[in-house]
């Protein structure tokens, strides 16, 4: 065994950060800071490090410094407490930072600060987003929320202070989307808020608007997995659809293909089944991508395949492209929105002024972004085209702003789904639902809301409907429904103040119960707050996996035993995974989870009965390679004292052994040592194959079977051969005459031979004339059989009675006149 020591001689590490798991408002606590030293200990060195341990606490994006000192650190570990009180609640994050005196001291600075965060809970925060292009819309909302004792943080959707992951979403009990349009959030935004409801039970409201559902671009988004509704419409009777071109070409930006597939699909995965979308691009010639402009809905997943094998070329001219698109939505009737998208950067030739006009008559759009453009010549022409077709008009400097634009000119195709309602219409109630509980009479009306679809799911309560459209799926005012461990609703009209001054609500602000309606959606909407008694919970990083033990004690502070703990994890990839709890002595539960990646953990425990009955989390700080390890000596001199059979044990290779060897340095112990042993007997290996076994014994038990059961017949082989065999043989052989056929024509020869014969030697020619041989034939074609009388030995002129079966043709009756003549002629005189 060749043991490997990690060798830090001065190295100091920032290992925990501690605190109270639940810590209260106004009470004082200790903060704990583990901190450690691997410098050796000793007389002449006695390896202790300064510096200095400074304590943040970061709330609400704001930071304050609440520790500063100056510490000494001995060879060791040593722990600091530092007292802390919280008087306001929120989410807290406490980090701690080493800075040493002397950085000779210090190896690595990576692992020079720990973090941790707690929770004081009030009595109810709301974090109201709104949209920052139309600030103060909801301000009325906010006010008379607040009295109702809701505390109401409002923040614009380009905030600084704005979250950022799912930290940051932890002091609110619920957030409220109002009238904020997609493409406003980056995709990880968007899955903390989902994951601070699916998983961390906070509530999630969207508020609508002509920026919010499905109109501001939230279709196929994730969080339309969380509402109760579906953000698009597939009856085309409820909302008309849009149109969408795109018109790419190869621009001289970095990695430009890439960021022109990757805008594509952002604006195809944001419209909705219904509309139509094309994409046109220069191979050679002015192409469609996809073979012309297609509905989304069917056509979705292929449009996006085809996506990865796009290379636009250097389009010459815009013109022809341009015309082709104006063409084919001209030919759209059922498109109530047509819009276009040029990205380039204005190298290729205007439009003419006709496909212009032809643009402008058929109320197409055109929004223009130009990307790598030389100087203000290539500006000015896509910025004429945007002006001159009512569109707008972008000048991108930065690749990773374009998928935001182009969300942003998506939007556009989604504005039929605002449903405007001349004259207002009051909602009507479809379920005495919680929210609406305690209300009387009619509710106001209403001018217009976003349309949507209700999800077919028991879970979803719609509570109003709109008289219009008179398809109820699609006239949903407000639905709700529970979502993992929070819930989520939606108001598809606004609250009362619009965009341009009133809003589609503006009837609801005088309303007397404003203030009940909105303050009962937001507090049944908040987090769920169990009483499970008392849980203390704490956690322990080590080898990669994080440790949560529960202690679980009742008012009476007695033991909580045979409960079903079990829970969620969120970490820093904002995948949930599952954590489960046994328990391992009296009122304690103990479980387990992976913590490879550095970053923040989240975990909700709950009971058996769903209830949420505390949050909790760990920081892991930095990766595993910059944690302090020890080398594991008494492991690998049991490995090395194992005795093997028939042979001596082991043994610990060290450096020492090898001194005035001529190879120097770390491995010379290993180098100058025969670390491969002659003196042990041969080694045997088995391999398990008793999956091959099995599988031999199925194929040999299935042909055993076959024989047993199945009767094969090969008698057909020899034919079929022997057939095979004569065709091959006559394929250049001449065609001989059939013997039979050749007999049958003989005899066939004969046969009219003989008949010739006897019809001469029969010819009769009468001695008297036949005055009516018709009516003889007449007469003699009848009913009653004809006599037959054996003629005389004497008589040659008897004719030969015809035989039976013989056909009734013109040569057998003319032989019975002949008969009948000649028997007449013979008759004896009476």
């Amino acid at each position: 065994v060749v043991p490997i020591r990690y060798e830090f001689s001065r190295e100091v590490a920032v290992e925990k950060v501690a605190l109270p798991t639940s810590p209260r408002k106004g009470q004082p606590f200790d903060l704990r800071v583990v901190l450690s030293n691997t410098a050796p200990a000793g007389d002449k060195n006695p390896g202790v490090a300064r510096g200095r341990l400074q304590i943040y606490r970061k709330a609400a994006g704001r930071e304050e410094l609440r520790a500063d000192q100056v510490v000494e650190i001995p060879s060791g570990k040593r722990v600091f407490r530092i007292r802390e009180k919280i008087d306001e609640p929120s989410f807290y994050t406490y980090e701690a930072r080493f800075v040493p005196e002397d950085a000779s001291q210090d190896t690595m600075v990576q692992n020079n600060k720990a973090s941790t965060f707690t929770h004081i809970q009030g009595s109810g925060r709301v974090l109201l987003i709104e949209n920052y292009e139309h600030p103060g819309q909801f301000d009325f909302l906010a006010s008379r929320l607040r009295g109702k004792d809701l505390e109401v943080i409002p923040q614009k959707s380009d905030g600084p202070n704005l979250f950022r992951g799912l930290a940051e979403l932890q002091p609110y009990d619920t957030v409220v989307l109002a009238n904020v349009p997609r493409d406003h959030f980056s995709d990880d935004q968007i899955k903390a808020l989902v994951r601070n409801t699916q998983q961390m039970g906070a509530g999630l409201i969207m508020l609508g608007g002509e920026h919010s559902l499905g109109a501001g671009g939230w279709t196929n988004s994730e969080l339309e997995k969380a509402m109760p509704v579906e953000f698009q419409i597939r009856n085309t009777k409820v909302a008309p659809v849009g149109a969408l071109v795109m018109i790419m070409h190869a621009s001289e930006m970095a990695r430009g293909n890439h960021w022109q597939k990757l805008i594509a699909k952002e604006a195809i995965k944001v419209m909705g089944a219904q509309d139509y979308c094309g994409l046109l691009h220069w191979n050679g010639t002015d192409k469609w991508l996809w073979g012309g402009i297609r509905r989304v809905g069917p056509n979705r997943k292929t449009m996006l395949k085809s996506l990865d094998r796009m290379q636009p070329g250097d389009m010459p001219q815009f013109d022809p492209a341009m015309k082709l698109a104006a063409v084919t939505l001209a030919n759209l009737n059922d498109a109530a929105i047509k819009h276009m998208v040029i990205i380039s950067d204005g190298d290729p030739s205007p439009p003419s002024p006709q496909t212009v006009k032809l643009l402008v008559d058929g109320k197409v759009t055109v929004s223009t972004m130009a990307v790598g453009s030389h100087g203000m010549l290539g500006n000015q022409v896509m910025q004429d085209i945007a002006v001159k077709t009512g569109g707008k008009y972008y000048v991108v400097r930065d690749p990773r702003a374009l998928p935001r634009y182009y969300q942003k000119e998506a939007r556009r195709v989604a504005q039929p789904l605002v449903k405007h309602l001349k004259p207002p219409l009051s909602p009507r109630p479809a379920t005495n639902h919680e929210i609406i509980k305690g209300i009387e009479g009619d509710f106001p009306p209403l001018s217009g809301f976003v349309l949507s679809t209700v999800k077919e799911s028991e879970l979803v309560e719609v509570s109003l409907l709109s008289p219009q459209p008179v398809a109820t799926a699609n006239a949903t005012v407000l639905a709700s429904w529970t979502y993992g461990l929070g819930r989520t609703a939606v108001f598809a009209a606004d609250a009362g103040d619009g965009v341009r001054g009133d809003g589609w609500a503006a009837a609801w602000k005088s309303w007397e119960h404003y203030d009940t309606f909105f303050s009962q959606l937001v507090r049944w909407s908040m987090r769920p707050t169990g009483d499970a008694g008392k849980l203390t919970v704490a956690t322990d990083v080590r080898d990669g996996q994080v440790e949560v033990i529960v202690t679980a004690l009742d008012q009476k502070e007695e033991f909580l035993n045979f409960l079903d703990l079990a829970g969620k994890v969120v970490g820093p990839d904002m995948e949930p995974r599952d954590l489960r709890l046994e328990q391992v002595a009296p009122g304690r539960y103990r479980g387990t989870f992976e913590s490879g990646d550095a970053g923040s953990y989240f975990v909700v425990l709950g009971d058996a009965g769903g209830n949420v009955a505390v949050r909790t989390g760990v920081d892991v700080p930095y990766s595993s390679e910059f944690r302090q390890r020890d080398t594991n000596e008494s492991l690998l001199e049991n490995l090395a004292g194992l005795t093997p059979e028939g042979g001596e044990p082991g043994r610990i290779i060290e450096p020492k052994e090898v001194t005035g060897i001529a190879p120097t340095g770390p491995h010379a112990a290993l180098l100058a040592t025969n670390v491969f042993r002659h003196d042990l007997p041969s080694a045997t290996s088995s391999q398990t194959i008793w999956h091959l076994l099995v599988l031999c014994a199925c194929v040999v038990f299935f042909a055993d079977v076959f024989v047993r059961r199945v009767h094969v017949n090969f008698a057909w082989v020899g034919p079929r051969l022997a057939a095979v065999r004569d065709r091959v043989l006559r394929r250049d052989a001449k065609p001989q005459p059939d013997e039979y056929i050749e007999r049958l024509r003989a005899r066939k020869t004969e046969v009219s031979e003989q008949i010739e014969t006897r019809r001469a030697a029969t010819r009769y020619e009468p001695t008297e004339p036949i005055e009516d041989v018709t009516a003889i034939l007449d007469a003699n074609v009848s009913d009653a059989p004809p006599k037959t009388k054996r003629p005389a030995a004497g008589d040659s002129l008897a004719p030969q009675q015809p035989t039976e079966g013989d056909d009734e043709s013109y040569t057998s009756r003319l032989l019975k006149a002949k008969k009948k003549v000649w028997e007449d002629r013979n008759k004896p005189d009476e």
